[in-house]
C-alpha cells in the first residue's frame, strides 16, 4: 500500500527533530514507501466545497541540520489526491486552528484526517478531560475572581493556566495566601478572553508528570517528565527532563477508562498527562513524546500509529 500523505504543520525546515513527534511520523511514513507532502495552515483553502493546499513534496532524513528536502510547490486536492492528512501544527488552539478543522472536516473520512478534525475541535485538551472528573484533581474552569478565591480558600495552593495554552506557557502556582494573586488575576484578565483552568496543586509534580501515549485508545508507551529545579512545569520545552518509567495500576486504570472514548472519537494519536495518579490533560491537537520514548529504550510508537492509520485506510 502506497499512500499520499499530506502533513499540516509548522514550517518543517524549522523544527527541532530530536524531540519532534511529527518528524518521527514522517520518517516512518517514508520508510513504508508513502509519498509525503507538507504545508502550513495558511496555505489551506476551500473553493466551492473543494479543499486544497499548496504543498511541497517532502523527503526527510534523521540528520540534525540536514533533515529535509522540499520539492517545488504544487496545489494538492486533499479530498481527491491525498489518502491521509496529519493535522499536526502546534497550538495555540485559536480561531485559526478551529477554522482548519472545519475545512478538513469536509474531506474526512474519505481522506483520513488524523486526528479526526471535528473531535479535535470539540475535545480541546483541558475541556475534554473534564468528562472524567473522578480521575482528575479538583478543577475549576472560570474567569470569575470570587470563584477562584473560594477555590483557593478550600484547597490552598492552586495552579492557574490558560484554557487554550500549550507547552507549559503561563502556568502559575498560587499559594493560599499570596500577595501576587491580585496582579496575576489582572494579568490573566488582560491577556485571555476565555476562562482559565484552576486546579489543586499536586506537590508530587516534583517527582514527575507522566506523558502516556495511547494509539487508537490503547496505552502504547510512556515517559516521566521531571521538572527543572525551581519550576513546576515538566514540559521538555521548559527544561523538563525525560526519564523512563513504568505505569502503575492507577495509571493503567486511567488508560482503560478513557480509551474507548478516544477510539470512538477517531482520536488515533493521543498523549495524556498524569501527576501522582491524577489525570490533568488529554492532548489531542499535536501530542508529543514519540521520540523521547524511543530514545529511552521504549518502543517506536510511530510504527503503531502508522499500523493504525493503514488499518483504517485499508
Amino acid at each position: 500500500m502506497t499512500l499520499t500523505v499530506a502533513v499540516q504543520m509548522d514550517p518543517v525546515e524549522r523544527i527541532r527533530i530530536a524531540g519532534d513527534s511529527t518528524f518521527a511520523l514522517m520518517l516512518e511514513a517514508q520508510a513504508r514507501g508513502h509519498r509525503l507532502f507538507t504545508y502550513t495552515p495558511d496555505r489551506l483553502s476551500m473553493r466551492d466545497g473543494k479543499v486544497t493546499a499548496v504543498a511541497k513534496p517532502t523527503t526527510v532524513r534523521d540528520v540534525e541540520g540536514d533533515h529535509v528536502t522540499l520539492g517545488p510547490e504544487e496545489r494538492l486536492d486533499l479530498g481527491a489526491d491525498a489518502n491521509v492528512v496529519l493535522l499536526r501544527q502546534d497550538p495555540p488552539f485559536d480561531m485559526g486552528y478551529v477554522t482548519t478543522t472545519h475545512l478538513l472536516e469536509r474531506i474526512h473520512p474519505k481522506t483520513l484526517v488524523v486526528n479526526d478534525p471535528a473531535h479535535v475541535r470539540n475535545a480541546p485538551e483541558k475541556i475534554f478531560v473534564t468528562e472524567f472528573p473522578d480521575l482528575m484533581p479538583p478543577t475549576l474552569i472560570t474567569r470569575d475572581k470570587a470563584e477562584i478565591e473560594a477555590f483557593r480558600a478550600e484547597f490552598g495552593d492552586i495552579v492557574m493556566k490558560p484554557l487554550y495554552g500549550n507547552g507549559g506557557a503561563a502556568v502559575f502556582k498560587v499559594g493560599r495566601i499570596d500577595p501576587n494573586f491580585g496582579s496575576l488575576y489582572d494579568l490573566f484578565a488582560q491577556m485571555f478572553r476565555e476562562p482559565w483552568v484552576v486546579q489543586r496543586f499536586l506537590p508530587k509534580v516534583t517527582e514527575g508528570d507522566k506523558r502516556i501515549i495511547l494509539i487508537d485508545g490503547v496505552c502504547a508507551g510512556a515517559i516521566n517528565r521531571v521538572p527543572a529545579e525551581n519550576d513546576i512545569r515538566s514540559n521538555m520545552v521548559r527544561g523538563g527532563a525525560a526519564k523512563p518509567t513504568d505505569l502503575s495500576a492507577r495509571e493503567m486504570e486511567i488508560c482503560e477508562r478513557i480509551g474507548p472514548s478516544l477510539k470512538a472519537r477517531g482520536l488515533i494519536f493521543v498523549g495524556i498527562d498524569v501527576i501522582d495518579g491524577s489525570l490533568t490533560e488529554i492532548n489531542v491537537t499535536s501530542p508529543t513524546g514519540i521520540r523521547a520514548i524511543k530514545r529511552l529504550g521504549g518502543p517506536d510508537l510511530a510504527v503503531g500509529v502508522w499500523d493504525a492509520i493503514e488499518g483504517k485506510v485499508g
